[in-house]
C-alpha cells in the first residue's frame, strides 16, 4: 500500500482497488503459472467493496480461478488484511479474461495446455451479473484526454484506467453541482461492474464520458456510464453509490436539496 493510494475521505480510492487486483493476476499468470497465456485481455470486472481501507499494513489479496471457458477464463479475488488476528474483508471481486492475437486484433481459443495449466487453482464458483440500462439520450458529459503514460505494452489503455476515466466523469458531473452546499455528504462506491468492449487508444482527439443516473433509493444510488468514440461504445459501467457521513463513519440519508441537485447534475434535460 502506497501513501497515494488514499483519497479525500482518508481510505483507499475505489480505482486503487483495480490496481491491486491487477498485480495480484499478473503475479498468478506470470510467476506461478509455468506456461502463461500469451495475450491477454481483460473483458470485464465486477467489485464489491465491503468496507473502506484505511492507511495501515499492506492488504493481502488472494487469487484464484473460478471458471475456464473456451475462449475466456474468469478469476476471483478477495482483498483483506489482518488486524489483531481477524481477517477483514475490503472486497471480493471478477474478472475474466480473454486470450487474444495482438497481430490480427483478434480473440482466440484457450488450448488444452493452457487450460490445463489453470486447472490446479480451480475453485468453481458463480459469478455476479450486472444488468445495465439502456443509455438514455441526454447524459452528463466529459471529455476525456488519454495520456501516454495511460498505455500498457499492449498499446492500448490499461484496463485500470478506466475506473479512473468513469470516477473523472462522475465527479466532473456531482462536484460542481453540490460546491458550497454545507450539509453535502460524502459518496463512496459500494459496486463497480464495467466491460469492455473495444481498445480505447492514444490520440490527441478526446473520446467522450456519458454519465447518467438509474435509480436513487434512500442512501443510495446507481449510476452508469460509457466511454464513446462518436457513436461507437469502448466500454461500459455500473456503480452502485453510497451517501456517506465522514465523521460518523456510516451511510447516511441526503437531504432533499443534495437529492434534486444530484439528479439534475445526472439527469439532463429531464
Amino acid at each position: 500500500m502506497r501513501w497515494a493510494d488514499i483519497d479525500s475521505l482518508a481510505h483507499v480510492n475505489n480505482v486503487v482497488y483495480a490496481d491491486y487486483l491487477q498485480e495480484a493476476r499478473v503475479d498468478l499468470l506470470r510467476l506461478h503459472v509455468e506456461q502463461p497465456v500469451d495475450g491477454l485481455v481483460v473483458a470485464g470486472h465486477q467489485v464489491r467493496y465491503l468496507a473502506p481501507m484505511p492507511f495501515d499494513a499492506a492488504p493481502v489479496v488472494e487469487t484464484w480461478v473460478t471458471e475456464i471457458r473456451s475462449a475466456s477464463f474468469v478469476l476471483g479475488y478477495e482483498v483483506y488484511r489482518e488486524v489483531a488476528g481477524e481477517r477483514i474483508v475490503h472486497a471480493r471481486a471478477s474478472s475474466v479474461l480473454a486470450p487474444f492475437v495482438l497481430a490480427t486484433g483478434r480473440p482466440r481459443r484457450l488450448t488444452p495446455e493452457e487450460k490445463a495449466e489453470l486447472a490446479p487453482y480451480l475453485e468453481p464458483a458463480e459469478a455476479p451479473t450486472a444488468e445495465f440500462s439502456t443509455a438514455p439520450a441526454a447524459a452528463a458529459s466529459y471529455p476525456l484526454r488519454v495520456r501516454f503514460s495511460d498505455l500498457d505494452p499492449y498499446g492500448h489503455v490499461n484496463n485500470v484506467k478506466h475506473f479512473e476515466y468513469f470516477q473523472e466523469g462522475r465527479l466532473a458531473a456531482v462536484r460542481p453541482a453540490l460546491h458550497g452546499i454545507e450539509a453535502r455528504p460524502g459518496l463512496v462506491v459500494a459496486q463497480a461492474d464495467l466491460v469492455y468492449r473495444r481498445p480505447i487508444l492514444f490520440r490527441h482527439e478526446p473520446y467522450q464520458v456519458r454519465t447518467w443516473l438509474t435509480r436513487l433509493g434512500t442512501s443510495s444510488m446507481v449510476v452508469e456510464a460509457e466511454i464513446l468514440d462518436g457513436t461507437v461504445q469502448l466500454a461500459r459501467a455500473r456503480h452502485v453509490m453510497v451517501f456517506w457521513d465522514l465523521a460518523a463513519g456510516r451511510s447516511t440519508v441526503p437531504t432533499e436539496e443534495v437529492r434534486a441537485l444530484v439528479t439534475a447534475a445526472l439527469s439532463p434535460g429531464c
